[in-house]
């Protein structure tokens, strides 16, 4: 099987945070996606771009299944606030168990099944430049309905890629243009939110208090960039799909059957 390859030796962690409770669809990361459970196919697809993945769950449920298909789980604490913290945690757990030490660390969401390789790669060379502490992925916005939608974050980066802001409001505010003709008026970008830090980054975001810009737009990366913390910011043109609701799941595997039965 073919492993995509990132342009820079470092050693980097996988982990997949994967909860069983979900208000909208408990017991989704052990659904069935034609033959295999949704937490394998994020597995595997992780697996393509990394040497080391591990899932961290508060679950025995999913800890069994996991270490039923052959992958590298730890069983974290049930109390964490965030994803973020639930890595945080895992790294420790699985440098102990394993022995090893990591540079930095990848979040992987667990509901996306189908989660592209070349995407984990993009998130991996950022930390070429070794003042980046956090990546992240944005795509650009095409569409109107997207810049409005404050369920949609945008990000607002600098010449060189960096992030300058994060925000549920279509900025920056394009003056003296009718909002219809923003999207192609200027470069607006979709925040996609897919996760790497510098191991030290990682220890030390997991400290910080909650920051007045967080609490304000309800965006955990705005305390990240208020602390001084520096976000690189990678350009995809692909679309994500994740599973949030069994709704989700029926459209998914319909368009599964209609591609044709993927492996």
């Amino acid at each position: 099987m073919y492993k995509f390859q990132s342009s820079k030796v470092m050693n980097f962690l996988g982990i997949i945070p994967s909860r069983y409770a979900s208000t909208r669809f408990p017991g989704k990361p052990l659904v069935d996606i034609l033959g295999k459970s949704m937490i394998q196919r994020v597995y595997e697809q992780s697996s393509l771009a990394l040497d080391h993945v591990v899932v961290a769950t508060d679950d025995q449920r999913i800890y069994d299944h996991v270490t039923g298909f052959g992958g590298n789980v730890v069983m974290t604490s049930s109390s964490h606030p965030s994803g973020t913290d639930r890595c945080a945690e895992a790294v420790e757990l699985y440098s102990s168990m394993s022995g090893m030490t990591f540079d930095a660390v990848i979040n992987i969401q667990g509901d996306e099944p189908f989660i592209r390789p070349d995407q984990i790669i993009r998130l991996k060379d950022c930390f070429l430049r070794p003042e980046i502490d956090i990546a992240t992925l944005i795509r650009p916005i095409h569409e109107t309905t997207v810049l409005f939608d404050p369920n949609k974050v945008k990000a607002v980066i600098a010449a060189n890629g960096d992030a300058l802001y994060f925000s549920r409001s279509p900025i920056p505010f394009f003056r003296g243009k009718e909002e219809a003709e923003w999207v192609n008026s200027h470069s607006y970008y979709l925040h996609i939110g897919m996760y790497g830090y510098r191991n030290s980054a990682l220890k030390k975001i997991t400290n910080l208090n909650r920051s007045l810009l967080e609490r304000v737009e309800s965006l955990e990366q705005l305390r990240w960039l208020e602390n001084g913390l520096r976000i690189a910011t990678a350009i995809t043109e692909d679309e994500s799909f994740g599973v949030d609701t069994p709704e989700d799941l029926a459209l998914l595997i319909s368009k599964l059957n209609t591609a044709g039965n993927m492996d």
